[in-house]
């Protein structure tokens, strides 16, 4: 019976495994779970008799020396983070394997619903009617703009920005896309055009900043590109914060120049002074666009069918892989809960 190490922090087993499915990975492996005390003393005492890992522990090039049966590592937390040798387990043949693809869908729907209400003023509206100070007809609509045949904008064209577009289609939108990883012709296939990131600034309405953190884009979107803006065109930030410059952010929707809707922030939980809080033109979400617990528990459904696949000799179908060519590169900040 092969054995797996269960270490999902900062996730809980139940919240990623329905109870039938701890079953049946009780059934089918032995399993090792981390038991709360030193972690490296129990990676170093475990590693050598595992074939799989759940979790995403530091794994140095010494501990994977010893990993002598270990096919692959299961990254439930979602984000390919800097703690592994990934060289080294690229050369071994081990695979780093993350089934973060599971949020992409709920984070898209807060997406839609974001930019609707960016579009029409839904959340300014009903703020106005709790205050006695709602105005109605055209007057309430000043600003207002219709989605349908708009241009619209992506900045990453990964899972996400897949997703949203699957459910933009309805609104038949005229979709640029910047992706510097992605080829032309791909992007033609999947229906969209290809674009510089100048292009998708100054010719969309609505812009989705959906592309993963690297070590090139940090504070990417800042004032001179906000500047390429048309005004009162939106930018909604759904995958990582560190990608823009808040400060930058912050005074060109407070100038009126921009809306912004974010999911995401570069320090959670924010401070209750953060002057974002503050700022006009702008919808708050508390990174919670993908924190549904089906979609974590769907987690565990692509670990199950993942595991079956490896054990018969076949490669993951669900869950993403680490590429040596980019994780290296990535800098997503880790977590903390889910």
């Amino acid at each position: 019976m092969r054995k797996i190490i269960l270490d999902p922090y900062p996730r809980k087993k139940e919240e990623i495994f329905v109870t039938s499915s701890l079953k049946n990975l009780n059934s089918k492996y032995k399993i090792i779970e981390f038991d709360g005390k030193d972690r490296l003393d129990f990676y170093n005492m475990h590693i050598e008799e595992v074939s799989y890992i759940i979790g995403q522990p530091k794994l140095d090039e010494e501990l994977l020396k010893k990993a002598k049966k270990l096919k692959a590592v299961f990254n439930v937390e979602g984000n390919f983070l800097p703690n592994i040798d990934y060289q080294t387990c690229h050369r071994k043949g081990i695979k780093i394997l993350t089934p973060s693809s599971v949020f992409a869908l709920p984070v898209a729907e807060l997406a839609i619903g974001m930019m609707i209400s960016l579009a029409r003023g839904i959340h300014t509206t009903h703020i106005d009617f709790l205050g006695g100070k709602e105005k109605y007809g055209l007057e309430s609509n000043t600003g207002s703009e219709l989605i349908s045949r708009t241009d619209i904008g992506f900045i990453g064209f990964g899972d996400l920005g897949r997703s949203i577009h699957q459910l933009l289609k309805g609104f038949r939108p005229n979709i640029r896309v910047f992706d510097p990883w992605l080829t032309k012709s791909y992007l033609f296939r999947e229906g969209v055009n290809p674009a510089s990131l100048e292009e998708v600034l100054v010719k969309s309405r609505f812009i989705f900043v959906v592309a993963a953190v690297t070590e090139h884009n940090v504070g990417m979107i800042n004032s001179e590109k906000l500047d390429l803006m048309m005004p009162n065109a939106s930018l909604l930030i759904l995958n990582r914060a560190a990608i823009a410059d808040f400060s930058a952010i912050i005074k060109y929707s407070n100038s009126g120049k921009i809306r912004i809707a974010t999911d995401v922030f570069p320090e959670e939980p924010l401070s209750s002074n953060h002057p974002i809080r503050n700022s006009k033109n702008v919808l708050l979400s508390a990174h919670r666009a993908g924190a549904l617990s089906t979609a974590i528990l769907e987690m565990g459904n692509y670990v199950m069918e993942d595991l079956e696949l490896l054990d018969n000799g076949l490669p993951p179908l669900n869950c993403k892989k680490a590429d040596p060519e980019t994780v290296a590169i990535l800098r997503s900040k880790p977590v903390k809960k889910s």
